[in-house]
């Protein structure tokens, strides 16, 4: 497994989507961040993480993500803070 550290800002709105299919992850929450280099990475939360992005987070938020990074590139989050 690997770890990453990021701090950025919120790009996109939240996108908050229900998973029908799978048995472990209900609910995923979707958004893009800047990081200070200008680049944007496409970030995922899943349940309690989501329902917490989702209430808490807004666009132009700045944040500190503490993930894994996937196969496609993506930050799956483990903590986040804001």
């Amino acid at each position: 497994m690997n770890i990453c550290f990021l701090m950025g800002k919120i790009l996109s709105n939240i996108n908050f989507d229900f998973i029908i299919n799978d048995k472990n992850n209900i609910s995923i929450a979707t958004f893009e961040i800047g990081l200070s280099n200008k680049s944007k990475i496409i970030v995922k939360g899943y349940n309690k993480i989501a329902d917490y992005c989702y209430r808490y987070l807004n666009e132009n938020n700045n944040i500190f993500i503490y993930g894994s990074l996937n196969l496609q590139g993506e930050v799956e989050i483990i903590r986040i803070y804001f």
